[in-house]
């Protein structure tokens, strides 16, 4: 096969976009690359469409196979050819509505579309970080997918931070609540047996670290990852539901009690979610990757200007196990009241009202101990959002009476709870509801559900996911340690935002840990648990810590409850995967920077010749010095910082640091930072 080169040729302005089309008379070898030329790929249609991807000449996926199987209809494979190309050169600003972790993102890449003699057109972008590709079918009619073949080869040895999903007993093994740890293990070790869920990261001998995952997740299955017992990985998905049951446990959901012999049902002209490769030579290249926002469809949702980051309070966690109160704490007004007045002292946007305010199959029967109208009245007086937990299957049921029973309340903000699935039609409810819950303008967060994979750039009410193992698993288990926590930012994180629910004041030692319902603790420091919310990306941070116990320390609530949730622009100045990150956080002209690490105590150094030039009042929360023995202890000081200082902080062992700074005025004359604050 001949070579059939790209020269690639990048003006560095704002916005640009050129084209060029070429026809082929042969199947040539196409070559496209990055703009700064580190990443090459190279495409080819042999017996299926293949490609290999070279990291500064590297080889590091070797021939690829990329593949689609259309009942009745032609396989994209199925005595194929390219016929002609359409190359494009991209640089341009996405102005993000909602800001997670930017308020802009550069979206520079060189794209690639290949038109193919069958109805098929597959498109490759290549951006500095990774690359992407998308399956585009050309079918008049409906059609009928069997199957899609993604298979990843890497050519030198390989180990994979990989999420196994552990089957459940009487369902298939594509039923998962997507809650699974991230162990490292050797690619050969991964069976055809056993299947993971993306995001996955791999970690190739001598190579740059590699992320698979996928984005624009629309109409379509979820794409789960299997080995071979080899270097390699390939796609599979959950077929489409032929039966489906509502089991009668305590908290119902639809399970499929049996499948097609296709993975989806749809259009016959649309494009499939693309499937990433990010590329990252440093650890800290990972966590603010935006690839999958960029590759995701725009916002369906012309007016977003009601949806608004936030932070709320949750009482499931601790059991509602409240103290120094007059009134029995529980399911019931008082108790609602009392995180009302909680969210207003210190900051909060609102509270939820998680499992239990309502029959689980019907929302409208509320439980007698709450008085709603009372609730409502009072949360609007404190200036008070109310938000509430509901079930899946009964949101679904009662979605538009419910929504506007939610609307009549001043509720802007849901949960639904328990789907556990992401096959076609589990993909097709998620649209459904954001869809539904917009027309109301209501925001909304999926738990027992897998990442965003794009779909809050799309629904951006879809303000955050669960889709994590996080610290809910304090109560009954001994998963959710700070190793577990520095694998996050670098591989769930990567799909979008996430509902780890931080804010432990109970904090444990390694030796220390104990499962207690109602009093649960956390793995690591007090100042651990307060980076986290800093660190993970989630515009609706829900505090999990108990209101009593933060009464008695309101300098570090006051902290935390001020924290932005949504931000301007994030920095990570530091990382290794599962041992420590450093991110740094901009909102207006004022910064927050967070640390964490895992059980080996660390000293991190942080430099701040980021900043502008000026000066900032830093109040920084850090590690007590005997957080190593008793991991609640913290210490808060103050201190005047500028772009030319540098800080060393010590951690302990699953420790952490926040530091705030506000950007002040000297006053010569008193030697006082003045600030706005």
């Amino acid at each position: 096969m001949k070579a059939f080169q790209l020269n690639i040729s990048i003006s560095i302005i704002a916005i640009c976009s050129f084209l060029s089309q070429t026809t082929l008379a042969n199947n040539d070898t196409l070559h496209i690359q990055s703009p700064n030329g580190k990443i090459k790929v190279a495409i080819w249609m042999d017996a299926q469409l293949k490609y290999s991807v070279q990291y500064q000449d590297q080889t590091i996926l070797n021939t690829n196979s990329i593949d689609l199987e259309i009942k009745d209809q032609a396989s994209l494979s199925d005595e194929n050819k390219i016929t002609s190309t359409i190359t494009k050169q991209v640089n341009t600003i996405i102005q993000v509505p909602v800001s997670e972790r930017r308020k802009k993102i550069v979206d520079k890449y060189n794209e690639i579309n290949i038109q193919t003699k069958q109805p098929y057109r597959i498109i490759f972008r290549v951006f500095d970080n990774g690359l992407g590709y998308q399956i585009n079918t050309l079918f008049q009619d409906s059609i009928y997918i069997k199957n899609e073949i993604a298979k990843f080869n890497f050519n030198i040895n390989t180990n994979g931070y990989l999420p196994i999903v552990h089957a459940r007993e009487n369902e298939d093994i594509f039923h998962t609540s997507f809650e699974e740890p991230y162990p490292l293990l050797p690619l050969y070790s991964f069976s055809s047996n056993t299947i993971a869920y993306n995001p996955i990261l791999l970690v190739p001998e001598k190579a740059p670290k590699i992320a698979i995952t996928e984005s624009d997740l629309l109409d379509y299955p979820g794409m789960f990852l299997k080995g071979t017992n080899t270097n390699s990985i390939e796609a599979i998905f959950a077929p489409y539901p032929a039966e489906e049951k509502t089991t009668n446990e305590l908290y119902p959901e639809v399970v499929v009690t049996k499948r097609t012999n296709y993975i989806a049902h749809t259009k016959g002209t649309r494009s499939l979610p693309w499937r990433i490769i990010m590329i990252a030579p440093e650890d800290k290249d990972l966590p603010s990757n935006d690839m999958v926002y960029q590759l995701a469809s725009p916002s369906a949702i012309q007016d977003v200007s009601w949806v608004h980051p936030g932070k709320a309070t949750d009482e499931w966690i601790i059991n509602i196990n409240l103290f120094n109160i007059p009134f029995k704490a529980g399911l019931n007004t008082a108790t609602y009241k009392y995180y009302i007045d909680f969210a207003a002292r210190f900051g909060f946007d609102r509270i939820m009202m998680d499992a239990g305010w309502s029959d689980y199959k019907d929302l409208f029967k509320v439980i007698p101990e709450i008085n709603m109208d009372s609730l409502v009245a009072y949360a609007k007086l404190k200036n008070i959002k109310l938000s509430m937990w509901t079930i899946a299957v009964t949101l679904d049921k009662q979605l538009e009476p419910a929504l506007t029973q939610f609307n009549k309340w001043g509720v802007d903000f849901i949960m639904t709870d328990f789907i556990d699935r992401d096959d076609q039609k589990t993909v097709q409810f998620y649209e459904r509801i954001a869809k539904a819950c917009a027309a109301h303008k209501i925001m909304i967060m999926y738990h027992g559900a897998n990442a965003p994979k794009g779909f809050n750039r799309t629904y951006p009410n879809a303000i955050t996911r669960e889709g994590v193992l996080g610290s809910e698993y304090n109560i009954w288990s001994e998963k959710v340690t700070p190793s577990h926590d520095l694998i996050l930012p670098f591989t769930r994180m990567l799909a979008g935002s996430f509902d780890y629910e931080p804010g432990f004041l109970n904090n444990a030692t390694k030796k220390s840990f104990r499962n207690i319902e109602g009093a649960p603790m956390s793995y690591g420091t007090r100042s651990h648990q307060l980076a986290m919310f800093v660190v993970f990306d989630s515009p609706m941070q829900i505090f999990s810590g108990n209101p009593s116990q933060a009464y008695l320390e309101p300098t570090f609530m006051n902290l935390l409850g001020h924290i932005p949730t949504g931000w301007d622009d994030t920095k990570v100045l530091d990382a290794k995967v599962g041992e420590y990150i450093v991110t740094a956080r901009n909102k207006n002209k004022d910064w927050y920077i967070a640390g964490m690490n895992n059980w080996t105590a660390k000293e991190q150094s942080i430099d701040f010749s980021f900043l502008e030039k000026g000066n900032y009042k830093a109040t920084i929360c850090k590690d007590g010095i005997n957080a190593d023995k008793f991991a609640a202890d913290y210490s808060i000081s103050s201190q005047l910082i500028n772009n030319t200082s540098t800080l060393s902080i010590h951690m302990a062992p699953g420790g952490g640091f926040l530091i705030k700074l506000i950007k002040c005025l000297i006053d010569y004359y008193s030697f006082v930072c003045r600030t706005n604050t």
